[in-house]
């Protein structure tokens, strides 16, 4: 079964698209129109999870209804596709990569907590769409990271049993969620994060493009020994 079948799970925000600035910026907007500040260090706790559940435990001051929690989500979500779509922060790397997997007959998916708007004009700016065989994104979740559901999608969607799986992510939290998951997870250090940040991940990078088929082979295979 290892030597058959094995796929290869990216994180968006922070994996394909160097989207920091971009989210910070929107959330610094989304609050200065409701009168508030956002400050770095609120951001960094935040980020990477899905924007309901950060207004939530960010704006403690309100009395919000579901409703008004999704449309502050919502126009959050459509700031930051007006601020990449004019610039767009592809990760070095990002498109060459799953090229490269698709090649070595690897089966590929995203996992990410973000909206599947962002997510669709991410993947169509990147060229990639049609070579992902499953796009998991918040809007197919009850759960955020680090809960393992967005993972465990991914590999259900790919038919695939979660040890033959690895994830690439950028934050603790989808580490966690890759790890709960019964995942192998590769850390990719990005804008925002630091290697410390990924030390529970199987590996930790600085590129993508040190990411290979051989080395993603190998660390499945490992874990497979390991767990048998």
């Amino acid at each position: 079964m290892m030597a058959n079948r094995m796929a290869v799970i990216f994180d968006v925000d922070g994996v394909l698209v160097d989207s920091f600035t971009a989210h910070f910026r929107s959330w610094q907007i989304l609050a200065a129109q409701h009168n508030r500040e956002f400050t770095e260090e609120e951001f960094l706790v935040g980020f990477g999870r899905p924007s309901r559940e950060v207004i939530i435990e960010q704006w403690p001051d309100r009395s919000l209804g579901i409703q008004q929690l999704h449309e502050l989500a919502d126009r959050k979500e459509a700031i930051f596709r007006e601020l990449i779509s004019s610039h767009f922060p592809a990760m070095d790397g990002a498109t060459d990569v799953i090229k490269q997997f698709r090649g070595e007959k690897f089966d590929l998916a995203v996992g990410s907590s973000a909206p599947r708007e962002n997510i669709e004009l991410i993947l169509q700016r990147l060229g990639i769409g049609e070579l992902l065989s499953v796009q998991v994104t918040g809007d197919d979740v009850t759960a955020g990271k680090p809960d393992p559901q967005v993972f465990l999608l991914a590999a259900e969607g790919l038919h695939m049993p979660p040890g033959c799986c690895a994830v690439v992510e950028d934050s603790a939290a989808g580490i966690q969620a890759a790890k709960a998951a019964g995942m192998t997870v590769i850390g990719l250090v990005s804008t925002g994060h630091t290697h410390d940040e990924l030390s529970h991940a199987d590996v930790v990078v600085n590129s993508l493009r040190t990411i290979s088929p051989l080395l993603v082979r190998e660390m499945i295979m490992k874990a497979a020994a390991t767990n048998s």
